[in-house]
């Protein structure tokens, strides 16, 4: 049975279609990274510093890495049987993702890597359709 994957992804949510002969099944996978409450360049607090206040800035960008691979990890386990996988996204993200698939090795291969703006998850996977009946012919 073949089974073809569309993904939609950006840093925040993926959503995954996959269309097998017999039907459709659409999966949702929401980031859970915890923004830092101070943004760089805000308001400095009127109290002082201590030494551990401070978080290595090369430590912030490990931490996030290892957080987004964990992501696509996740997204890439819905997609451990497909045949096509098909990834549209508004941004980096979606680069991301065809790197750390091509690193795991899938059994898929990469049909398409497209750019779209934020879609509901409806338009979406009619996108996903679209592209699959061109595909196909």
């Amino acid at each position: 049975m073949t089974i073809n994957a569309g993904v939609w992804i950006d840093h925040h949510k993926a959503v995954i279609l996959l269309i097998t002969e017999d039907g459709e099944n659409m999966r949702q996978i929401i980031s859970d990274e915890n923004k830092e409450s101070r943004v760089a360049g805000s308001a400095r607090a009127k109290n002082s510093y201590t030494r551990n206040d401070f978080v290595a800035e090369d430590k912030l960008e490990r931490k996030a890495e290892s957080h987004l691979n964990k992501y696509y990890d996740e997204v890439i386990a819905c997609l451990q049987h497909t045949d096509s996988i098909w990834i549209l996204g508004p941004g980096e993200a979606k680069g991301e993702l065809k790197k750390r698939i091509q690193s795991k090795k899938l059994k898929g291969h990469i049909a398409r890597v497209e750019t779209v703006d934020k879609l509901t998850d409806h338009e979406i996977a009619e996108h996903v359709r679209q592209l699959l009946c061109a595909g196909s012919k």
